[in-house]
């Protein structure tokens, strides 16, 4: 049985590929076994076309319990982006400060800024400006040439 009503398409069809009214559909019709497809999706996506499609319908839908449950997956999924992503900075900046060859405090006078500064960059408490990181990169690239 599909939970598409009135639409194209089939809930085995890839999320990305679902029309709006689908999603609304399996949303309203359907049960978690139905929904673990969307919130697959939208845990990859957590800012991707599907989940605005779904911020859009939790501003409207009627079902609080749905808008409820729908709007802590989407939070926990961008925060745990976000925290995977302040990772990923923070990683990339301990790559450049041992690509330079500098001590912790050279490198953040190189960049513009202070020891504790860079140590908040490193453990990933702060992230840094693109104009910092693009510093970085450049005192990396300073050294490579010299």
């Amino acid at each position: 049985m599909t939970l598409f009503r009135n639409v194209d398409g089939s809930t085995a069809d890839p999320v990305e590929t679902w029309p709006y009214e689908g999603m609304v559909s399996v949303i309203e019709h359907g049960l978690l076994p139905d929904w673990r497809p969307l919130i697959a999706h939208i845990r990859q996506h957590p800012w991707g076309k599907v989940a605005r499609a779904l911020e859009a319908y939790l501003g409207y839908a009627e079902d609080a319990r749905q808008v409820a449950f729908f709007r802590l997956m989407l939070d926990r999924a961008r925060s745990r982006a976000e925290s995977e992503e302040r990772f990923e900075v923070a990683r990339r900046i301990r790559g450049h400060l041992e690509a330079s060859g500098l001590t912790r405090a050279e490198f953040a006078r190189a960049i513009g800024t202070s020891p504790s500064r860079l140590s908040t960059y490193l453990s990933g408490k702060v992230v840094p400006s693109a104009a910092l990181m693009v510093r970085m990169e450049r005192v990396v690239q300073a050294v490579e040439k010299s």
